[in-house]
């Protein structure tokens, strides 16, 4: 069986190192000219896994967008997992989920279990009940060829009172997860299938990425207003181990399928020139 970080190498090494998300907000949709509701959600994620999944490394469907309209819109995120992976591309669910014991357990069914219908290749996860919380999802993940995400150092305002908190033992809470992913990383080769989520907008923040050895999602280029430059100072020698991640920016050239593809072939220059 292949793990996910082998996969995820050998797609990176085919398509290029680019993840795009998809994430159906009402703005997109009007600017689209889509109604806000479930044929506006369907005909926009179709859209998406057609122009972008036998051409991108990585989806990324966020979650909340379509569980805001319900069963129906789950079910929509269900055929955009589906079509996706069958078109080629690795799906990265963003779901950001973190509990403990059997709940925990419980997500890590919802989308790493092959018997479900919201398996992907790899999910979101949140450290903040302790990493080792996670421990169902990475046994599920490694059980199955999946990955998962742990959010480590985010982009959002209110991050830093937390994961630069300093820990009894002198380190950062963004540290202290950073170190444990890198440890249940160790050894795997080309990469492991456990990785980081690390915004791109956050500048030099003098954590230590070298030892992860595993993949480094970087949200927030693009309209978020993170630039590929950016990803040196915020990444430095784990360079190799970066999976830009674009969300508006490619999407907001929709709805056309061929500048859905020139937004894409565009951000993919942009950050294979910042990536060496």
């Amino acid at each position: 069986m292949e793990t996910f970080g082998e996969r995820l190498h050998r797609a990176v090494a085919e398509r290029g190192p680019l993840c795009v998300g998809i994430d159906p907000h009402a703005s997109l949709l009007a600017r689209w000219g889509l109604s806000d509701d479930i044929a506006g959600l369907e005909r926009f994620a179709r859209t998406v896994v057609d122009g972008l999944a036998d051409r991108v490394a990585v989806l990324k469907p966020q979650s909340a967008f379509f569980e805001r309209f319900g069963s129906r819109g789950v079910a929509v995120l269900e055929s955009t997992i589906r079509q996706s992976r069958e078109a080629g591309a690795l799906v990265l669910l963003d779901v950001k989920r973190g509990d403990i014991g059997s709940t925990m357990a419980a997500y890590a069914e919802a989308y790493l279990d092959p018997a479900s219908t919201l398996r992907s290749d790899a999910i979101t996860v949140s450290p903040y009940l302790g990493v080792g919380s996670l421990r169902p999802a990475f046994d599920l993940a490694a059980a199955h060829g999946g990955g998962v995400f742990v959010l480590a150092l985010t982009s959002n305002p209110e991050g830093p009172a937390v994961q630069h908190a300093v820990t009894a033992g002198g380190k950062t809470v963004a540290q202290s997860v950073i170190d444990e992913i890198s440890q249940l990383n160790a050894g795997a080769k080309p990469i492991g299938s456990l990785g980081l989520v690390v915004g791109a907008t956050i500048g030099e923040t003098g954590h230590d990425l070298s030892e992860v050895n595993g993949p480094l999602l970087a949200p927030g280029l693009g309209a978020q207003g993170g630039t590929p430059d950016d990803l040196r100072a915020v990444f430095g020698e784990s360079l190799h181990n970066v999976l830009p991640s674009y969300s508006r920016e490619v999407l907001a050239a929709g709805p056309k399928i061929a500048d859905l593809r020139a937004a894409t072939d565009r951000v993919l220059a942009g950050v294979r020139a910042a990536l060496g």
